[in-house]
């Protein structure tokens, strides 16, 4: 009999999120422990004493998995835990800070799929404008539009200074070219989305960023997703469940915050599925997350 799978929980927050714990267990994790308030220092020590208490031949039956708030911080945990180990005592870690990996990852393969029905090439191309982007979803959700070879640009509310440093760090760590603007206000909105042809709106719940307005002037617009299921939508006439609905004004189409988590939710749970059935470790990260949201897409 294989020994039981151990997933470790690990956060600097104060609590591991409940949301994880439930994915977990619904994709058959039924052994997890939570680690909170982890400082970086900490994850080597946390990775020997898991890897070290289990016969090699059980290694890949133990897992990490990395949450938190900020991208970079998740990412540096997990090759601190990569770092600390060695065969034969190797064991898997998943990244996914706040969701926001495997959200990212199934919005961008969502405007993918509803731009390839009249598109070929879907996103690649396209000038993308990430509004939200100083949040942990719109800053990933750029980063893997760039990689899939779009023109991206992440545009702040409140100053260059909220999205120039992400940017910056992200072009360095994954070789991408990621723009930034500055649109606080409505003028500077309407002139921006003037080039736009893919809009992510990524803000926070309940607050919308871009009205009807401000569309008027998005005549290049292909395609404009919203990650907020909380009224009011943060695109507005962007429905929660919309999927490839024309817009209002004959411009592009809306996604929908349920259309994004509806594949979101798939793709988590296929990762951590991957981590209980690995034969061997497996590391997964954002790219991971998109390449099962493409396929779960369609």
């Amino acid at each position: 009999m294989p020994a039981p799978y151990v997933l470790h929980m690990l956060t600097p927050l104060k609590h591991v999120s409940a949301f994880d714990v439930n994915m977990a267990a619904d994709a058959g994790i039924h052994t997890l422990f939570p680690y909170t308030e982890v400082e970086p220092g900490e994850v080597a020590g946390i990775t020997q004493d898991a890897m070290f208490s289990r016969d090699p031949a059980n290694a890949a039956r133990t897992g990490l998995f990395i949450g938190g708030r900020d991208a970079v911080q998740a990412l540096d945990m997990m090759e601190a835990a990569r770092k600390s180990m060695f065969p034969p005592f190797t064991i898997s870690v998943m990244v996914d800070p706040s969701g926001a990996f495997t959200t990212a990852a199934a919005m961008v393969a969502v405007v993918d799929r509803a731009l390839r029905r009249t598109r070929p090439e879907g996103i690649k191309g396209t000038a993308v404008q990430v509004y939200g982007a100083t949040g942990v979803v719109g800053s990933t959700a750029g980063v893997i539009a760039a990689l899939a070879g779009a023109r991206v640009t992440l545009v702040s509310h409140r100053g260059l200074s909220g999205v120039e440093p992400k940017a910056a760090e992200f072009n360095k760590r994954f070789d991408v070219r990621l723009a930034c603007a500055d649109a606080p206000d409505d003028a500077s909105k309407t002139a921006q989305l003037a080039e736009a042809e893919v809009v992510f709106a990524c803000g926070r719940a309940g607050v919308q960023i871009i009205t009807a307005k401000h569309l008027e002037s998005a005549k290049r617009l292909l395609a404009a997703a919203d990650v907020n299921a909380v009224p009011p939508s943060g695109v507005e006439g962007v429905g929660a469940k919309d999927d490839g609905t024309p817009l209002a004004g004959g411009h592009g189409v809306g996604i929908g915050a349920l259309a994004i988590g509806n594949i979101k939710f798939k793709v988590q749970h296929a990762l951590l599925q991957r981590l209980a059935d690995a034969d061997k470790a497996v590391y997964l990260d954002f790219r991971d997350a998109y390449d099962a949201a493409r396929a779960l897409a369609g």
